[in-house]
């Protein structure tokens, strides 16, 4: 636990997973489930609550829709090799799975037709103002991007994106000129040790992930680009462990080619939920008729970053006129997707 000090801790026991403690308080009351005891520390009863190992998926599914991150403690030996140690020897175990709104790869805990990014807020200090920079990954889709950003734009560029979770320096996370930001967006912000956003060591760490001496063939980024993809980099193999999820090399969004849309305006327009953040009665419920998950994600991701490129506006038209004049092919594509 105290490893993962801002995650419920899953702690595997028999047929159950139990939590204890603050951790039983807090998931007893997120999933309406008993709060009983077991023991005593410090002449006080200790809380406990559990949920059956079968039906855990069902339960982290809930977790992670509030936000919350889940460590899961499994046994890592067989009861009778602690046995040979003494009669009361504990079972070893082991976390071997972090659970956490972004990095979430399992179908079952995954909306199909939603983006689920994880996305890195990062800082430099330098000549006359700071610079910012977000990176964001789907891991279930292989999405890299990085884009740069300013304290003006920042919170319209992150709900534009709609991340499932960010991640910020734990000393980014108390600084007063982020603070409105950070409130605005909740549970989703996740404070973690400087140390990923290092910016000297960021394209050497983004290099080694994919097997690189060197990221020229991607691009040119900026130093805080760097910084903030390589901290995602970090993020998601601290919470995948043994597992090194595809992603596709790191692309770089120019800021400038899509609408900046004002937090307030886009809760307004309802586009991909309404005001009370409900999916139905928002503009992509009403007008999504895509059969795929891609499709919807696609469609979506369109609503939320409306173009500003003339050249590219009008490809996008060509290709809708295209599927328009060509009704007998667009039925079969759809067939066939």
């Amino acid at each position: 636990k105290a490893n993962n000090a801002d995650s419920l801790l899953f702690y595997r026991m028999g047929d159950f997973y139990e939590m204890f403690f603050e951790d039983a308080v807090e998931a007893s009351r997120a999933l309406g489930i008993t709060l009983t005891r077991r023991g005593q520390h410090l002449g006080q009863d200790i809380p406990m609550c559990g949920v059956p190992v079968h039906a855990a998926d069902d339960y982290l599914q809930k977790l992670i829709g509030l936000g919350y991150r889940v460590a899961v403690c499994e046994q890592t030996e067989d009861p009778a090799e602690a046995k040979k140690r003494g009669g009361k020897s504990v079972v070893r175990r082991d976390v071997v799975r972090l659970v956490t709104p972004g990095t979430i790869t399992e179908e079952k805990l995954l909306n199909p037709g939603d983006s689920n990014y994880l996305m890195t807020l990062a800082r430099i200090k330098g000549g006359d103002k700071p610079h910012y920079a977000l990176a964001w990954i789907d891991i279930s889709t292989g999405i890299f991007r990085l884009a740069e950003t300013d304290l003006y734009r920042l919170l319209s560029d992150i709900m534009r994106i709609d991340p499932k979770e960010l991640i910020v320096a734990d000393t980014l996370f108390h600084d007063e000129d982020l603070r409105p930001t950070f409130d605005l967006l909740g549970r989703i912000v996740s404070p973690q040790p400087a140390v990923l956003f290092d910016s000297a060591t960021a394209e050497h760490r983004i290099a080694r992930y994919y097997h690189l001496t060197a990221l020229d063939a991607f691009g040119t980024f900026s130093r805080s680009e760097l910084s903030a993809g390589a901290a995602a980099i970090a993020y998601v193999e601290k919470t995948q462990f043994a597992e090194r999820p595809a992603l596709g090399p790191p692309e770089r969004e120019n800021s400038a080619s899509t609408l900046l849309i004002d937090p307030a305006t886009r809760a307004n327009l309802e586009l991909v939920k309404t005001m009370a953040g409900d999916r139905n009665g928002s503009l992509v419920k009403a007008i999504d008729r895509t059969v795929t998950g891609g499709g919807a994600r696609l469609l979506t991701e369109r609503l939320m970053s409306p173009l500003t490129d003339v050249a590219r506006i009008q490809a996008r038209l060509d290709s809708v006129s295209f599927f328009l004049d060509a009704q007998r092919l667009t039925g079969a594509v759809r067939q066939e997707l």
